[in-house]
């Protein structure tokens, strides 16, 4: 009995142990009619490694299904997250079925507009009840039944409300919640949500609505729900307003700079200080992070250490590695991926960068190094039964190759001046590679 009592122990200790630190806690599938504050709290959620979008689905509401599919792509697109499935009309109830039946984690729907989506799915969709935990509504006349969300499709928001799904809503957070200090906060982070939100609301200064925090309430009470009052209403919807603006500025800025979970698992971050990098490097460091992104600097700077020594191929396998988690929308260790360049070196250095950025690591057992020929500058990224593969374009390819060999040719593997060379190649490419560039992206049936 001492026994069985200890191997209890035993595992409820290792339990904790073994749960995965990057995995996020909000798996949302989104609905929009493609208001600007639907795109603005679109860009909060991509811009959160703790929550991970499944599809975005267009309806009827501030504009018709179809021109707000058009906006929802389009900026899905700009924002390099090309693989990230959007539909409306028929479509959209058929790929909210797909994305739950491949989904183990419970799901929350976001609905940013009128709820006749969130009515259609639980009509014609048996997985609907199974697989989504609550639904979360922003609609502006709370507690519900007033507002534009519920009176564009009042029917279909009644049938919504009084079904088994628990339903949350949450309004506006008030005019000129974008106010002078938050935009400029905003303007300072070098990441493209930040930019596009900013953008967003610069296209339409003489509208004050653009300043109005309204559909952003869903993913600030998704993050941070204390600072939200809520109250009950019998069996019906839990109502949440915002109870502290100037909490919820700062929790905005938090969640735009991808603050809302720990991302390093041994420092608690990438110093800014370009001291603490080695002097070569220096007069780099504010660039390549302002231009790339922290999660490009951070795996570049983790790869390298990694591979011990500056490589140009281990920077493209950074690169390629961040760009199909663009595509994908996705984090770390949510991609399975196959490379080809081989296990000889200096191709082969592209799977050091690959595994740092994608987290794809053999000790996870999501990546594979191919051994068939030819080897080339190319992987297989594969998330959710969808492979792409990403290739370096030919003529960098080649470029690469030649100085390489030429180095190589005059100095020699041995010499202290061919790896001078190597890291300043390194340090040149790895400021004017743009990943947005230098990549052929092809998706694989």
């Amino acid at each position: 009995m001492r026994r069985t009592i200890l191997a209890f122990l035993l595992l409820l200790l290792i339990i904790p142990a073994g749960a995965h630190p990057w995995k996020p806690r909000h798996y949302v599938i989104i609905d929009s009619d493609g208001g600007i504050d639907d795109l603005k709290a679109i860009c909060l959620l991509m811009a959160s490694p703790d929550v991970r979008i499944l599809a975005i689905t267009a309806s009827d509401g501030y504009q018709k299904a179809p021109a707000a599919y058009e906006k929802i792509r389009s900026m899905t697109d700009g924002l390099w997250h090309e693989g990230l499935p959007v539909a409306e009309g028929e479509d959209a109830v058929r790929l909210i079925e797909e994305v739950l039946a491949e989904e183990t984690t419970p799901v929350t729907f976001i609905a940013l507009g009128p709820l006749q989506t969130v009515w259609r799915a639980m009509q014609h969709s048996e997985i609907f009840a199974e697989k989504v935990k609550k639904v979360l509504w922003t609609n502006s006349g709370l507690p519900g039944r007033d507002g534009f969300n519920y009176t564009a499709a009042p029917d279909a928001a009644e049938k919504v409300m009084a079904g088994s799904i628990p339903v949350t809503v949450t309004g506006s957070g008030g005019e000129r919640f974008y106010d002078e200090t938050l935009l400029d906060e905003i303007g300072n982070i070098h990441n493209p949500y930040a930019t596009k939100v900013k953008d967003l609301i610069s296209s339409m200064p003489s509208h004050s609505f653009v300043f109005t925090a309204f559909d952003e309430m869903a993913p600030l009470l998704l993050h941070y729900p204390g600072l939200f009052n809520s109250a009950e209403a019998g069996k019906g919807p839990l109502y949440c307003s915002p109870a502290d603006i100037g909490a919820l500025r700062k929790a905005t800025l938090k969640i735009l700079r991808g603050e809302t979970v720990d991302r390093m698992q041994v420092i608690k971050r990438m110093p800014s200080d370009t001291s603490f990098y080695n002097p070569d490097l220096q007069p780099f460091v504010t660039e390549i992070r302002n231009r790339y992104g922290e999660d490009e600097w951070t795996s570049g700077v983790i790869g390298n250490e990694l591979h011990r020594h500056l490589g140009v191929y281990a920077i493209i396998g950074v690169k390629m590695g961040i760009r199909a988690r663009e595509y994908f929308c996705t984090g770390v260790d949510e991609m399975t991926v196959t490379t080809h360049p081989g296990s000889m070196p200096p191709l082969s250095c592209m799977n050091d960068g690959i595994q740092v950025s994608t987290g794809a690591t053999p000790g996870h057992g999501l990546l594979t190094v191919s051994s068939e020929k030819p080897f080339f500058a190319a992987a297989d990224f594969t998330c959710k039964g969808k492979t792409i593969r990403i290739s370096l374009k030919k003529e960098l390819e080649e470029k690469v190759s030649a100085e390489l060999k030429e180095i190589n040719f005059i100095y020699g593997l041995d010499s202290d001046i061919y790896w001078e060379l190597v890291r300043k190649n390194s340090i040149k490419y790895w400021l004017q590679f743009d990943r947005h560039e230098i990549f052929d992206i092809a998706v694989i049936d």
